[in-house]
């Protein structure tokens, strides 16, 4: 039976140089904070990590980005305010995860040398 495929919810951000990605718990919780931003960020952004796909838009590799990319594209490193601004001026996206299936029972089949 298929394994973690639950949904993923991401705000993508093109920027002039690069895309930006970060994870939330989920669009309505964005919604609400756009309409609410008293809400604190950590009961809208799933981890503190933003992410940059190298203009691959949201399907690229992730990686962290780094002080300097945040620094040209928002003007600040500040994980806060760059979060605000990707928040603010970002794409939601709900995607569901790719489900992981594993072998069930190994000793029964071809793998096994007899």
């Amino acid at each position: 039976m298929p394994r973690g495929n639950d949904q993923q919810t991401k705000v993508h951000f093109k920027g002039k140089e690069d895309d930006f990605v970060i994870f939330v718990d989920s669009a309505k919780a964005v919604e609400d904070w756009k309409k609410d931003s008293s809400i604190p960020l950590a009961q809208v952004v799933s981890g503190w990590k933003v992410f940059v796909t190298h203009k691959q838009g949201t399907q690229g590799i992730l990686d962290a980005a780094s002080n300097g990319a945040l620094e040209s594209e928002f003007g600040t490193s500040k994980d806060d305010d760059v979060v605000k601004q990707i928040l603010e001026k970002g794409d939601v996206q709900n995607t569901d995860a790719k489900q992981r299936s594993g072998d069930t029972n190994i000793a029964n089949g071809p793998t096994v040398a007899h």
